[in-house]
């Protein structure tokens, strides 16, 4: 099938690279053009385990294509995926600026029926406006033309999007239209061969689907951090606990860690973009309002340990910082837990020493005017001349360390840890102070 994606953003690039690896024709297009020639030229702006082969062996074979030519991406696909970015407004609702802006585009250019599918996050009542958009160029046009607009929320996990792309629990589609629906099966049946994972709705109720999907597992997030911080001051351990609730099966395994509190570009967003749309509509979400405290007060667990160890004031120390990144496998720095905890750090008057196997980029460019923080290429490197280790990010190689090596090298043996890698009997053993998240220590 002949499908075109506007934006190459996260969710644009994954859902284009990998519609394209199943032999469909995907256009991709984009009005930044050093993206489009960074991607021509086979860079792929984002860290996404999986990614970078496919798009090479789909630009090889002719299948995926990038382009700022907004002309030949609308007439080339039937199906017109609308994947740009929705960031927050000032009052936390989304800001559908570039949704409706494409939406403008397929309809002052397109010359035929079209489907335009909304692939991005986007508050319940989006197609409306993006039909209403079509309608009025089409309507400036003169022209008669059919289209329709369908909703296909993506669900995809950053550091593991390509497997969750091509191996999707569910595939949420929002239609009355028969046949946009037929051709959102057609696409997506090479995707779910072993059984039925195609769910059709309608599109205000999959429209929410996304948003209530991300409001769940932030707020078990939200609720385990919570139980965590009251684990250690009944003196539970929030590890045994989460064995415990785990095993039942109605609760069950999954966003029950607790930590230094989520990130990244879904969840903060996505949580207040949902409940400005209940504010709107006059039955505010209480819960939610709940859960977001609890994790911007999260942010701050680490630096509370640290400076509850060194005091108030920390001039003249340094800290080492392994994990950078909201979490592994991605370089996405947006509302990470590091921000937070160096910004407090930093506010008592330390240093930083930081590494992320796949971030440091990005930081480097994020810190690059502020001497006091040092992005290191290493997770010995950070470990030198600081008084202690913070670890934020749950990368692989972070699990097993050279424990003899960090307690050699830090001034003072001490290990904050933001996701409870290490058992605290074994830091115990070592003599390595260990502070962790809920456990007793």
């Amino acid at each position: 099938m002949k499908v075109s994606v506007i934006g190459t953003g996260y969710v644009g690039l994954v859902s284009g690279a990998c519609l394209a690896d199943m032999g469909n024709d995907v256009f991709c297009l984009d009005l930044d053009a050093s993206k489009i020639e960074a991607l021509q030229a086979g860079r792929i702006p984002i860290f996404e385990p999986g990614l970078e082969p496919i798009v090479r062996r789909n630009r090889k074979s002719g299948r995926l294509r990038f382009s700022t030519d907004a002309a030949a991406s609308v007439a080339h696909g039937e199906l017109q995926f609308i994947a740009v970015g929705t960031p927050p407004e000032e009052d936390g609702s989304a800001d559908l600026q570039h949704v409706v802006a494409a939406a403008r585009t397929i309809g002052r250019l397109m010359q035929g029926y079209r489907v335009i599918v909304n692939k991005s996050t986007v508050p319940v009542g989006t197609a409306d406006k993006v039909r209403k958009a079509v309608a009025e160029e089409l309507g400036a046009r003169g022209s008669a033309l059919d289209f329709s607009v369908v909703s296909n929320p993506e669900f995809l996990k950053e550091g593991a999007a390509v497997e969750d792309f091509m191996r999707p629990d569910r595939i949420i589609v929002g239609s009355d239209d028969e046949r946009a629906m037929d051709m959102l099966r057609r696409l997506y049946a090479p995707f779910q061969r072993n059984h039925e994972r195609f769910m059709p709705m309608s599109v205000r109720s999959a429209e929410l689907t996304k948003y209530a999907a991300n409001a769940m597992l932030a707020t078990r997030i939200s609720f385990m951090n919570d139980l965590a911080n009251l684990a250690e001051k009944l003196g539970a351990d929030i590890e045994e606990v989460r064995r415990g609730i785990g095993s039942d099966p109605r609760i069950g395994f999954h966003f029950l860690y607790p930590g230094a509190g989520y990130g990244g570009s879904c969840f903060p967003k996505d949580v207040k973009a949902l409940q400005r749309s209940a504010e709107d509509a006059g039955s505010p979400l209480q819960l939610l309002a709940a859960v977001e405290r609890v994790n911007e007060d999260q942010k701050h667990v680490l630096s509370r340990k640290i400076r509850g160890r060194f005091g108030a004031s920390l001039k003249g120390r340094c800290f080492a910082i392994w994990g950078i990144a909201f979490k592994p496998n991605t370089d996405d720095l947006r509302e990470a837990p590091s921000r937070t905890l160096i910004a407090d750090l930093l506010g008592a008057g330390a240093t930083v020493r930081a590494y992320d196997p796949a971030a440091g980029a990005e930081a480097s460019r994020l810190y690059s005017a502020d001497k006091r923080v040092a992005i290191v290429d290493s997770a010995r490197a950070a470990l030198e001349g600081s008084d202690a280790l913070a670890v934020v990010t749950e990368w692989q190689e972070f699990r097993s360390p050279d424990f003899d090596a960090i307690k050699a090298t830090l001034k003072t043996p001490a290990i904050f840890d933001g996701r409870n890698l290490y058992e605290p009997a074994a830091m115990r053993a070592l003599g390595i102070e260990y502070f962790a998240v809920g456990r007793r220590t």
